[in-house]
């Protein structure tokens, strides 16, 4: 314990602005990390991670046990190259959010058009619900969705009430898959989407859980999309986000859970009003003639 207030000392006398800024630049980076990995499933893993290490530096620091600090040393420089094979598809996710950035603007639909969009979605699924057609709609977002949209059969068509129904009209060639929505179009229908494999589909609950379903969470684990499901058993509507699925929603709840994905996101990582004003400024140049 000495030691370690010894240390603590040390470090306070060396203290000067230039080593606030950086420690806060050191902050700053660990901040954008975490928050670019919010949501996904790395999270908990790395949580548990950095507990292990705070707890192995604790250890060594405060009893004297050179044969553990020996297996410390020589193990911790490991880590640096298991993060990134474990850490795989989040470290791509998070960077092609980087690569975005450029694009952020570009992201927004237009208020009236979204409204549009939602409405369209809500009343298909409320209409399938009652018939009792089983259906799977994706609902592209930031992460393109291009090679699913490839096993699928092109349509690149307007989105209407109509149209989904009669996809999803049972035994017709495309009710059969996903249909994936890009903006307020088809892209493409009769997809074959991800099935999941993680904890939301454990032994007790897959066998509840039809294959649309488990598609449904799959493209949500890879993905940034949301996808509306029905049930073909119960009628049952369920929406799916970043590995997550709600249940058994009615009319007004599935449009409100739509309505928040379709809102403009504030920006991670600035202050609300900052971020606020960078929204309304991208609504502007979307919206201004010429453009």
């Amino acid at each position: 314990m000495s030691d370690l207030l010894a240390e603590v000392r040390f470090f306070l006398q060396r203290l000067d602005a230039l080593a606030v800024l950086d420690l806060l630049l050191v902050t700053g980076v660990f901040f954008l990390v975490i928050t670019l990995l919010r949501g996904t499933r790395a999270v908990v893993l790395l949580r548990g991670m950095v507990l292990l290490i705070i707890i192995m530096v604790l250890l060594t620091s405060l009893l004297p046990l050179p044969a553990f600090s020996s297996l410390l040393t020589a193990t911790l420089p490991a880590l640096l190259f298991v993060i990134p094979v474990v850490f795989a598809p989040e470290i791509r996710r998070a960077f092609e959010r980087l690569g975005r950035a450029g694009t952020f603007f570009s992201l927004f639909s237009e208020p009236a058009e979204a409204e549009r969009t939602v409405n369209l979605i809500v009343s298909a699924a409320e209409r399938l619900a009652e018939i009792r057609y089983g259906a799977l709609i994706t609902i592209e977002r930031e992460d393109r969705l291009d090679e699913y949209v490839e096993t699928g059969v092109p349509l690149d068509a307007r989105l209407t009430t109509e149209l989904l129904i009669q996809i999803f009209y049972v035994n017709t060639p495309l009710h059969d898959g996903a249909v994936i929505l890009r903006g307020d179009r088809i892209a493409a229908a009769s997809c074959v989407m991800p099935l999941s494999a993680g904890a939301a589909v454990a032994a007790g609950t897959r066998r509840k859980l039809g294959l649309r379903h488990r598609a449904a969470l799959g493209v949500s684990e890879v993905s940034d999309a949301v996808s509306v499901v029905v049930s073909e058993e119960s009628g049952s509507i369920s929406i799916t986000h970043n590995g997550k699925m709600i249940r058994k929603l009615d009319r007004s709840r599935l449009r409100n859970i739509l309505a928040t994905f379709y809102r403009p996101r504030r920006i991670a990582g600035l202050p609300s009003w900052l971020s606020d004003w960078l929204v309304r400024s991208g609504r502007s140049r979307v919206e201004a003639p010429g453009d």
